[in-house]
């Protein structure tokens, strides 16, 4: 009879090296169960067919997933000229094929249009969500439904090697940017059709791919090694900017009153205590400079304790 795992009230976000082949749900609950942690939350799925970063937040951790949600993001993806797919990428069907007469200066040429700000219609084949069901769910049911065109920005492309068909190059990106899109309107521009074979995301904020672990590396430590990778809460969100406050404001701060900074710019800001710079979480300071919280951890030490 299997021995029945105890779940503990585990704090703090590990860094995935996601597989090829396994959902971001799949690979969220296979961590949990190895760290046997009560709650648990990634920061923005992968395609099964993608690899690559995917933090898991863990606890209190999961608080502050969305603003992973909503960070920029780096892709290295592989593309196939002369194919264009039912979904963009290698899983789908093959629609149209046509002939690669293409220079490689044209598909840098190319390929560099995309940097800047454009408006973008997302695949019908992704996790967008419609009336509380993600578009593929749809797609695979031939039901058309409407996909809003939102506004993204590319920071950066480079094609990093060609080799006809494929196409290899990195990405750097604003968040709710598919990939898939970008590269079905570069077949589309060369006049050849393209899909994705491979994706691979390589940082999100201030993680990137330099500390990540496969699931199989994970496995094969024990459970204080295991532990002792575990990152703070508060380091997937590095790139908000800081807020500190003197005792008698964090007690404000966390029986949910409302106060004025008057020197303090609007923004959202992680918030510490003190000298001891405890991590507190996240608070906005409105355009009156008036602070309040919007989401704290429940294990933020008491004002006595700091």
């Amino acid at each position: 009879m299997n021995k029945k795992v105890k779940f503990r009230p585990l704090n703090g976000i590990i860094l995935l090296d996601k597989a090829k082949g396994i959902s971001s749900n799949r690979a969220l609950q296979n961590m949990r169960f190895l760290f046997q942690a009560q709650k648990a939350g990634h920061t923005g799925a992968l395609d099964p067919l993608a690899t690559g970063l995917l933090p898991i937040c863990f606890g209190e951790a999961t608080k502050f997933s969305q603003y992973l949600l909503d960070a920029d993001k780096t892709y290295q993806v592989v593309a196939k000229l002369g194919e264009r797919t039912t979904t963009s990428d290698a899983e789908g069907e093959v629609v149209e094929t046509c002939s690669v007469d293409v220079t490689e200066d044209t598909v840098i040429e190319e390929a560099l249009k995309f940097k800047g700000i454009s408006d973008q219609q997302p695949s019908i084949y992704s996790a967008l969500k419609y009336e509380g069901r993600p578009l593929y769910y749809y797609a695979r049911k031939g039901i058309e439904v409407p996909r809003p065109v939102r506004q993204i920005e590319v920071y950066s492309i480079s094609v990093d090697e060609i080799n006809l068909p494929y196409v290899t190059m990195t990405i750097a990106c604003s968040k709710g940017t598919y990939i898939r899109t970008i590269v079905d309107d570069l077949g589309e521009n060369l006049g050849c059709g393209a899909h994705v074979t491979e994706l691979r995301r390589t940082q999100i904020a201030g993680f990137d791919s330099s500390k990540m672990k496969t699931a199989e590396a994970f496995e094969v430590l024990s459970a204080e090694q295991r532990d002792k990778l575990i990152d703070n809460a508060d380091a997937g969100i590095q790139h908000i900017p800081v807020l500190t406050l003197e005792p008698e404001l964090v007690e404000r701060l966390r029986h949910g009153q409302r106060f004025v900074l008057p020197q303090q710019a609007s923004g959202i800001y992680r918030v510490y205590a003190g000298q001891e710079a405890v991590f507190l979480g996240i608070a906005e300071v409105d355009d009156k400079k008036v602070v309040r919280s919007k989401r704290l951890l429940n294990t933020a030490k008491s004002l006595t304790e700091l």
